[in-house]
């Protein structure tokens, strides 16, 4: 046993110098062989575990960013050994279950990159036409809404993992996403303005197409074995249910039973989290309400509001018509920075301390999204005393606001 545990600190001592290699600049193929050396002979289980013991050591997520390529570098040609067919949970592959609903959607996307993209693009190489560059953009487009199978993995399934203290693969691989969406979203930019050569689309092209096969490669053979038998059949069953809030990526979605998913218990909503009684009473420094009014009334007021408690988790947000930002309900006791990508986990947490600690009683921001302009604020809530209870996030589209002229009066 003890030289069990020496071998599993070497090997982690030694993540930690390739890590700290990547970040200095080493390229992926210079560390490769040092990688595959010190992973002989285990899984890329294991590997996250030793990630998420480094994490817990305090290293930042960003870090172990650097390590996702080198992992499926050096794990594809070995990775049917390491997950035999005869290991592979089956059932929760069939039609139905949230696993195959991915797996749906990898399919589909690989095609597209087979495809559509490879098409377009040896066809905007070779003649750099309008008409080429127009069907290049169409089909990056369709890439880009793999924003809906990212959202879905990061605010369904990863509020489950970590339930279970798996918090730093999580993290990786939301960076990671964000990294591919950002890359998308750049090589979409730069079609539209014509700022880059042929030869530098097709580069940045590849490269988006190299790191999305990645990205399902550890999906399906890293984070899916993983997670498959660990969820419960209600837990992947809330999964099932919330997903078309949020949506999906170029596969029509149907609502299909599977095996392993429970249909025993109703779904969950919001008010499973509050009185049953929806008449008893609250009292207010100005009146009375029930529940189920003040549960009406925050639902009709145009405004997105997240409150956190002073315990730094999610109790609460509203279910109006005008939403901003994805709010499943898996995220309710969630920890607030695992609600975030890892890149602005360390502003929500300053935000936060500022506003607990009355530095600050607000901070605002505001950015565009699309057509939208978008006016986010958080509040310190404290009570009579002045003691902090947590924060409250308020949202709203304010573009129909700021384009406001005149005057529009009641007898109007």
């Amino acid at each position: 046993m003890s030289e069990l545990i020496n071998n599993n600190a070497q090997r982690q001592q030694k993540l930690k110098e390739l890590i700290h290699k990547l970040h200095d600049g080493a390229t992926v193929e210079s560390v490769k062989e040092e990688f595959s050396q010190l992973t002989e002979g285990i899984s890329p289980s294991e590997i996250t575990e030793m990630e998420q013991a480094l994490v817990d050591e305090g290293m930042p997520v960003e870090e172990i960013q650097g390590l996702c390529d080198v992992h499926a570098s050096v794990f594809k040609g070995s990775i049917k050994d390491i997950h035999s067919d005869d290991t592979k949970p089956s059932l929760a592959y069939e039609k139905g279950h949230p696993i195959n609903t991915f797996m749906r959607e990898n399919r589909a996307i690989e095609d597209l990159l087979d495809y559509e993209i490879s098409n377009s693009l040896i066809s905007y190489i070779s003649s750099d036409s309008k008409e080429s560059k127009y069907l290049l953009i169409k089909e990056l487009e369709k890439l880009a809404t793999i924003d809906y199978h990212y959202s879905r993995k990061e605010n369904l399934l990863f509020p489950y993992m970590e339930n279970y203290n798996i918090t730093a693969p999580p993290q990786v691989m939301w960076g990671v996403d964000d990294e591919i969406r950002g890359k998308i979203k750049d090589v979409l930019i730069s079609l539209k303005e014509g700022e880059k050569s042929a030869a530098d689309i097709k580069e940045s092209v590849f490269d988006v197409i190299r790191q999305v096969r990645e990205m399902i490669f550890k999906e399906e053979e890293i984070m899916f074995p993983m997670v498959v038998d660990l969820l419960t059949n209600e837990e992947w069953s809330n999964i099932q249910k919330s997903s078309a809030d949020i949506g999906f990526t170029l596969i029509n979605y149907i609502m299909e039973s599977s095996n392993n998913v429970s249909e025993e218990n109703p779904e969950t909503t919001i008010t499973d989290y509050v009185s049953k009684d929806s008449q008893s009473k609250v009292a207010f420094d100005a009146g009375t309400l029930t529940a189920e009014e003040i549960n009406s009334i925050l639902n009709t007021v145009p405004l997105d509001m997240t409150f956190v408690g002073a315990d730094n988790r999610v109790k609460y947000f509203t279910q109006g018509k005008e939403r901003t930002f994805d709010r499943p309900l898996t995220i309710i006791g969630r920890e607030v920075k695992y609600c975030h990508p890892p890149k602005s986990v360390h502003l929500v947490e300053e935000i936060v301390e500022d506003l607990r600690s009355g530095k600050k009683e607000y901070e605002d921001f505001w950015i565009k999204m699309g057509e939208a302009f978008v006016y986010i604020r958080y509040f310190a809530v404290r009570n009579k005393q002045g003691a902090f209870l947590g924060v409250l996030e308020v949202t709203q589209n304010i573009k129909h606001i700021t384009e406001l002229e005149g005057e529009k009066r009641l007898m109007s």
